[in-house]
């Protein structure tokens, strides 16, 4: 068990696999913050337009209450692809997705280089739908 952990991500279409890595984030920390992409940036680099960040947050705390995992967590606006996992001292790990590993490396890499203790990556492995990786964009 990490005293606080962090998560990221869109959350457009909340599947199986962000169901398990919201699952796994709760599981191994005592206090969770998810960084939840705005509007601006999550359109960045998508070819169909997400839902708007309230609706997205409304589904996310949905989801974290219908899984019944603890209530000490923060949901927090982040505009890049680090949010507060660069900024913030006290936390001790990330979680990801296979797909965003490399990530979870140019954080530690960041944090090394501002002197902050690097963060233990815990990786969730993909979930599958007909032989397939699930993404949000495949559903």
């Amino acid at each position: 068990m990490f005293k606080k952990v962090v998560a990221g991500g869109t959350f457009n279409k909340i599947h199986k696999g962000h169901e398990d890595l919201i699952k796994t984030t709760f599981n191994i920390g005592e206090y969770v913050s998810i960084g939840l992409t705005s509007d601006k940036f999550a359109n960045l680099f998508r070819a169909e337009k997400v839902l708007e960040y309230k609706k997205r947050e409304k589904n996310l705390k949905e989801k974290i209450s219908a899984l019944n995992l603890h209530d000490n967590y923060e949901i927090l606006k982040i505009d890049d692809m680090y949010g507060i996992a660069t900024l913030k001292e006290d936390l001790n790990a990330i979680v990801v997705s296979e797909e965003t590993l490399p990530r979870a490396q140019e954080i530690n890499a960041i944090r090394f280089k501002k002197g902050l203790k690097r963060l233990i990556m815990v990786v969730v492995p993909f979930a599958f739908k007909n032989n397939r990786p699930l993404s949000a964009s495949h559903l």
